[in-house]
């Protein structure tokens, strides 16, 4: 099978490969997917250069997201699976292999069904970010009739809170940082948008929600928004945390006033969220792509063979959307 794979951590362009290798067959309790589509995340870029760890095998071909047809299975009383189309969540977590091959074998539960009007390039943008943004909104209990600040709502995860939030009956407003930006937040649903840069956003927040600020925020960035978000934040509030700039970041805490708050603050990193929270997670996604209300930005789409363009793409910032490998 085609492949794209890399034998030491590095630049994309350095590291990076495409060659024939080996099809991989599926265990107890696993299946084989030929992928159609392979999401590319921060994550991915991460594991890559070695952000926070060293290689873990000898050699990875790389991606958590993507979508596909079952096309094999290890157990025989799961061959009925076989031809389904499906979505698929961490797929090189734990494992030396993911979607940026013709073929990856995953456990069973990671191949989760995709409906069939629904496009291998939206199956393959939910993973990392669908699931990072519902455990954002719905940790801490429903979002319906709640009010919601989304830091970054041009980005994956931002534009995927968008959508799930708005869809369970939530208010939303979001930040962003130019026009075009603006005009991504918008399309997926976003009651009201502003400029993080030119605008007063506590002071909007507040003269939009009668002064009680919001119930929920999702923050790329809560070690440059802390104050903003305390600004924001209603009586009881919730912070939820997903990315980080550097592995070595660290958040100094104004304690007094987030007691006065009496605030929740969040860390999300969606490979150690309990499993029982991600299958709530995909049972809610899945009801949100049957509604059609899950319409992610697409930014950038190349072929395996350019994988390493697209690396160097979400690396620089150059793309605002999600970014795609077509197998």
């Amino acid at each position: 099978m085609k492949a794209a794979y890399y034998d030491r951590q590095g630049p994309a362009d350095e590291v990076l490969c495409v060659a024939e290798l080996p099809i991989p067959q599926p265990g107890p309790g696993e299946v084989r997917v030929r992928v159609h589509m392979s999401g590319l995340n921060p994550t991915d870029l991460k594991a890559r250069t070695g952000f926070s760890s060293p290689m873990p095998f000898p050699r990875i071909i790389p991606h958590q997201d993507g979508a596909g047809v079952i096309d094999a299975v290890g157990d025989a009383e799961a061959v009925g699976r076989v031809g389904q189309r499906v979505w698929i969540y961490e797929a090189q977590y734990g494992r030396a292999s993911g979607t940026a091959a013709a073929f990856v074998v995953v456990p069973s539960g990671h191949a989760v069904p995709l409906p069939d009007d629904v496009s291998f390039e939206v199956g393959a943008s939910l993973g990392i970010p669908a699931l990072t943004a519902h455990r954002c909104l719905f940790a801490d209990g429903d979002i319906d009739g709640r009010r919601v600040l989304v830091h970054g709502g041009a980005g994956v995860v931002g534009t995927a809170a968008i959508l799930l939030a708005k869809w369970a009956g939530a208010w939303v407003v979001a930040t962003v940082m130019n026009p075009e930006q603006a005009i991504i937040a918008r399309a997926a649903g976003a009651d009201l948008v502003l400029d993080r840069l030119n605008d007063d956003v506590a002071g909007a927040i507040h003269a939009h929600t009668g002064n009680a600020g919001v119930d929920r925020i999702v923050d790329v960035n809560v070690k440059a928004n802390l104050d903003l978000d305390l600004a924001c934040l209603a009586s009881g509030g919730v912070i939820s945390a997903y990315a980080t700039a550097q592995a070595t970041d660290a958040l100094s805490l104004p304690l007094l006033r987030a007691m006065v708050h009496g605030c929740v603050l969040r860390f999300v990193y969606i490979y150690s969220v309990p499993q029982e929270a991600k299958d709530n997670a995909i049972r809610d996604i899945n009801a949100c792509l049957a509604s059609g209300a899950y319409v992610p930005h697409f930014g950038l789409t190349v072929a395996l063979e350019r994988i390493a363009e697209a690396h160097l793409a979400l690396e620089a910032g150059s793309v605002t959307g999600k970014v795609l490998i077509a197998i």
